[in-house]
């Protein structure tokens, strides 16, 4: 009884509130069904590492100087996953063996999208550059517009930004709640018109050759434009060749499933050990997440416009829903984006235009990492 009592007369407001968040995070986990893997472990984590302390704890962390989350298993986790990016790259090889750039690569055009989809990194970059004077915690907020958990990690590592914490939240929480963010955007950059647009499909062979050379040529090809990008891109297209080499099937799957959702977990609960009261509901940890939720509406309303602006001069005319698309988050993005086609008109499937710009949007979104460690990196 003396150590409840003592418990809640140490308990603060800070704490009750991130409990607030990590019910939320379960709640879209398990009620909407959003990212469970990820919004699972993530809420729980954050309602684990905020509770109150027993005495003898904080004694032991009075007398050691240490601040909870940098002992334990939590700490173990993190300096052997995120430190030194290992949960980013082996995640990749699962992304990777998820991939099928079958629709792309029947219609090579679409990686224009997911090129275009990458403005909001950039954008936001001279925003951040406004409030945050180091130009290397600046890039590493930016990146959190690519939609890409792991790659967020990499450049923030690389790059040394003391905010990794945050970026790491904002960029996971984001790439979660794309069903709820994206939708709002679409509907206010497009007009109904636009979003009744069909765009007929046409199933396109694509050899098996064609498919086992992709992933080395484009991994040759982001060493020579962007080298700082070819650890990330190398897992991801390894990941691809390992599904589409066919002698490789059982660990195709296993890279697909166990591996994805170990590594995911993982991340999750090591993400959560980022979310301590004290350092997360702070003046600059908002501004973080003010300014990652900047880059995902302007990477979104970029590729809308971009599929607008081509719109003007092309006869056949392009849905600009699918430019939504181009961000990172595979592939939720695909499908959100067929959804609306189909809730605006139920004839009207956008689904494999949508994939085929989700992919590349996968691939620019890391050659642009690659691109800030390049200008940034020493």
């Amino acid at each position: 009884m003396e150590i409840l009592y003592e418990n809640f007369l140490n308990l603060q407001w800070q704490q009750v509130v991130m409990w607030l968040i990590g019910g939320i995070l379960i709640y879209l986990a398990i009620q909407k069904k959003m990212e469970p893997t990820l919004l699972l472990p993530m809420g729980f984590g954050a309602i684990l590492v905020n509770l109150p302390m027993s005495g003898a704890i904080t004694q032991f962390i009075a007398e050691t100087g240490e601040q909870i989350g940098e002992v334990g298993p939590l700490s173990t986790l993190y300096s052997a996953g995120i430190a030194n990016e290992l949960f980013p790259l082996i995640l990749f090889i699962g992304i990777g063996a998820m991939i099928d750039f079958g629709p792309l690569l029947s219609n090579p055009k679409l990686m224009l999208f997911g090129a275009a989809a990458q403005f909001g990194i950039f954008f936001t970059l001279c925003l951040a550059s406004v409030f945050f004077p180091n130009i290397n915690d600046a890039a590493s907020i930016a990146i959190i517009g690519a939609a890409d958990g792991p790659t967020a990690i990499s450049v923030a590592v690389k790059l040394g930004s003391k905010y990794l914490g945050p970026i790491m939240v904002a960029a996971y929480s984001y790439m979660a709640l794309v069903p709820i963010i994206q939708p709002p955007i679409i509907k206010l950059c497009t007009t109904k018109k636009e979003r009744l647009i069909r765009m007929p499909y046409t199933q396109k062979s694509v050899s098996k050759t064609t498919r086992i050379l992709f992933p080395i040529v484009i991994t040759i090809i982001a060493g020579l434009v962007a080298p700082s990008s070819v650890a990330l891109v190398g897992f991801l297209m390894f990941g691809n060749l390992i599904r589409e080499c066919g002698v490789l099937d059982s660990i195709s799957e296993t890279a697909q499933k166990v591996l994805a959702n170990l590594i995911t977990i993982f991340l999750g609960i090591t993400v959560a050990s980022q979310m301590q009261a004290d350092k997360f509901l702070t003046v600059d940890t908002l501004l973080i997440l003010g300014l990652g939720l900047f880059a995902f509406i302007f990477d979104t309303a970029g590729g809308v416009f971009f599929a607008k602006f081509l719109n003007l001069f092309l006869k056949e005319k392009i849905n600009p829903m699918i430019g939504a698309a181009g961000i990172s988050a595979f592939p939720m993005s695909g499908r959100i984006v067929h959804k609306m086609g189909q809730d605006e008109d139920p004839q009207n499937f956008l689904l494999m235009h949508s994939i085929g710009v989700n992919v590349s949007g996968q691939i620019a979104s890391v050659i642009a990492g690659g691109i800030i460690l390049s200008i940034f990196g020493s």
